[in-house]
């Protein structure tokens, strides 16, 4: 699954991932390999993947034929 990442002011960055976790709004949460479309807010905290991570303080994520994006400040 691909996982894109926008923030303001950089470029978009793109990783090769099999699970990605959140911190929706309304709770933690994970999306895997052939997760069901989703469209989510996201709160202050910490986005992690297989061998990575990003703090962002809001954003949202979208999940659509295995691709993540995670548009976020």
């Amino acid at each position: 699954m691909q996982l894109r990442i926008i923030t303001p002011g950089s470029q978009e960055r793109t990783f090769e991932v099999t699970k990605v976790f959140f911190p929706g709004i309304d709770g933690s949460f994970e999306v895997l390999t052939g997760h069901a479309p989703l469209i989510a807010a996201l709160a202050a905290g910490t986005v992690r993947w297989d061998d990575g991570s990003e703090k962002i303080s809001s954003g949202f994520v979208e999940v659509r034929d295995n691709v993540v994006k995670l548009v976020a400040e």
